[in-house]
């Protein structure tokens, strides 16, 4: 499909949205975002483009973005029940205190969530209970207020460069309640992604995914097995900040068994 150039329209900000490192940056937002995104507020270049139809239902469960502050907040408290009180993370003081995985990029980010309207949240009013979520990201926001998250771990700089035709869109944070972890949500998260992507016209997803754990030694199989059959093309690889670098050929490629190496990995 030829790639032709796409105008995007950002509205003009508030004054306090205006305290923002300069595009380009490391992937940080500034204070104000970080601020709007403990009460799960976004900013206005967010907001002014938020589509409100849903993106897809199956049964009791509807796709749709986040339409209100308590909807991201509703997504931030699953994130941090799967991350922090299943997973093995560990909260700063201020996620402890509010219970919520929370960060300056709430703000400037599409949250795709995925509804259950037969199971209900009592701590959120009795809304619908959100199962599942991913957090979306696109490039013109992300240039408007800092970057992507991805720049924070990896030096992206030159994979952007390299396609600078092509409107890139950041994934993360995703997850889903544990009752639902099942082929049905997860297609329906996927549904509505490549819903997102038609209507914003992107071109290609990228992100950060993380293994359980921080010791690289426990993780020599999944890491080792990313390392000799995942690699992305040359055109499309990024590179580890330095300070964030950790070698994933640890094992040599005939003691690996893949099966083993899929169940690790997180699903």
């Amino acid at each position: 499909m030829p790639i032709g150039t796409r105008g995007t329209f950002l509205p003009q900000r508030g004054l306090f949205e205006r305290f923002r490192p300069a595009p380009g940056g490391l992937g940080v937002p500034g204070i104000i975002p970080s601020l709007q995104a403990y009460g799960g507020l976004q900013a206005w270049a967010a907001r002014a483009h938020r589509p409100s139809q849903s993106l897809g239902r199956v049964g009791s469960l509807e796709v749709r973005l986040a339409q209100t502050a308590a909807e991201v907040r509703q997504a931030q408290k699953l994130r941090y029940h799967v991350f922090y009180e299943e997973g093995a993370a560990i909260p700063n003081p201020g996620r402890l205190f509010a219970r919520r995985d929370i960060d300056g990029y709430d703000a400037i980010c599409d949250h795709l969530l995925v509804f259950d309207h037969a199971a209900r949240d009592r701590n959120a009013l009795n809304r619908p209970a959100v199962v599942g979520t991913y957090r979306l990201l696109r490039q013109p926001l992300a240039e408007e207020y800092g970057g992507f998250y991805t720049a924070g771990e990896f030096d992206i700089g030159e994979l952007l460069a390299r396609h600078a035709k092509l409107q890139f869109l950041e994934l993360g944070r995703s997850c889903v309640l544990a009752p639902y972890r099942n082929k049905r949500t997860v297609e329906l998260l996927w549904h509505g992604i490549h819903a997102y992507i038609l209507q914003n016209h992107c071109d290609v997803m990228f992100g950060c995914a993380s293994l359980d754990g921080t010791d690289p030694g426990r993780l020599a199989l999944p890491l080792s097995f990313l390392h000799h059959y995942a690699s992305a093309p040359e055109p499309w690889r990024a590179r580890a900040l330095p300070q964030r670098y950790v070698e994933m050929n640890r094992t040599s490629k005939e003691t690996i068994d893949a099966k083993d190496a899929l169940r690790a990995l997180p699903r």
